[in-house]
């Protein structure tokens, strides 16, 4: 089978200041663990919205839904939408394209590993004032043209962690805690969005071992490879 892989993404998406807009050229099915929108349900845009580096946790971000909501309003979205928020500068947007046959996912990401950690670490000893001192936050977004069922939605979800873990401990990425190899990071958020049913080419399930399992799978990796060394370009400039 002939996976073709590119740089880039042809969905609609801008960035406009700090805030990368898509629009999803309609409703789509989507998961997420975004602050704005999170869970099941249908949406026409996504937003990743970078925050001030040393922003303040108390203030207009203790409420982070209703302040992006408040910024998709002022970017005349209709619709429902998706907001995800982060430290890293949108300057470090990465975007990739896989497709076989009739199947394609992109995946856009924002990647930021300073705040890296290990699925299962106690986090007593993580201190809430500096969350946000450096970029620290891997968000993924994944669009397909595939109609998921919801199982394979959640699916999806484990094949992009799967994914972002693999390629954070090829990179030998340490969590911050212990120097273990990291799993993540401490606020990782994903999106999962897909065309609705009798839209798009239907798949029952996700997993690795199927056609959409594998594309997802290339296409966060590729992406996350990407965005490592983004970041580290981007740390070595700022010191």
């Amino acid at each position: 089978m002939n996976i073709r892989t590119r740089r880039g993404a042809r969905i609609q998406h801008q960035v406009v200041e700090h805030t990368l807009v898509i629009r999803l050229g309609g409703r789509k099915r989507v998961l997420s663990s975004a602050p704005l929108g999170g869970g099941f349900g249908l949406a026409s845009s996504i937003l990743n919205h970078q925050v001030e580096e040393n922003g303040p946790i108390k203030g207009h971000y203790l409420t982070p839904a209703h302040y992006l909501q408040k910024l998709a309003s002022q970017l005349q979205l209709s619709g429902k939408t998706i907001g995800l928020m982060t430290a890293v500068p949108m300057t470090q947007l990465v975007t990739t394209r896989v497709a076989a046959e009739e199947l394609w996912v992109e995946c856009f990401g924002t990647v930021g590993v300073t705040n890296a950690v290990r699925a299962g670490e106690w986090p007593l000893r993580w201190a809430p004032s500096k969350a946000c001192n450096k970029p620290g936050t891997i968000n993924l977004i994944v669009i397909t043209n595939a109609s998921l069922s919801s199982a394979a939605m959640v699916g999806a979800v484990q094949v992009v962690t799967e994914a972002k873990t693999s390629v954070l401990m090829d990179h030998a990425v340490r969590s911050k805690e212990d120097q273990s190899l990291a799993t993540g990071t401490g606020t990782d958020a994903v999106v999962i969005a897909c065309a609705l049913r009798g839209q798009g080419p239907f798949h029952q399930y996700s997993g690795t071992h199927t056609i959409i399992g594998a594309l997802i799978g290339k296409a966060v990796a590729r992406c996350i490879s990407l965005g490592l060394v983004k970041a580290e370009q981007w740390q070595k400039a700022s010191r």
